[in-house]
């Protein structure tokens, strides 16, 4: 079981990119599957969520409306399309799986969460 988190970069204020979260040795869309980003001295933080059940998604309001989460399941992966990119969106990006049936909710803690990848490191700036 492994994720493998590609697609980062250094990209100026305004612009877009597409992480991918990649799975192998598993079908990632038996999962529910999540995008969070960890920027230096703060917290790791919730960024987009795909749901198991029926691919319902939740994202924080920091992002709504310039990240969009989606499920590629012929590439077994779930890509974070990222518009509109902002100096405050620099950070690390971690994508990782649960099986907990509200771990989307932000309510619940990030340990519902079992595996993650590595992380991606995304810089915005000019």
């Amino acid at each position: 079981v492994q994720l493998q988190a590609s697609g980062g970069g250094l990209v100026q204020p305004g612009g877009s990119l597409r992480l991918s979260c990649a799975a192998s040795g598993f079908a990632l869309r038996g999962y529910t599957v999540g995008w969070f980003r960890q920027a230096p001295g703060k917290e790791r933080e919730r960024v987009s969520c795909i749901r198991a059940s029926d691919s319902s998604t939740s994202t924080a309001d920091s992002v709504k409306g310039r990240f969009t989460i989606f499920r590629d399941n012929a590439k077994n992966a779930v890509d974070l399309q990222m518009n509109s990119l902002k100096p405050e969106d620099t950070a690390i990006y971690y994508c990782a799986t649960s099986r907990h049936i509200y771990a989307c909710s932000a309510s619940q803690p990030q340990t519902v969460f079992t595996s993650w990848g590595q992380g991606t490191q995304v810089t915005v700036s000019s």
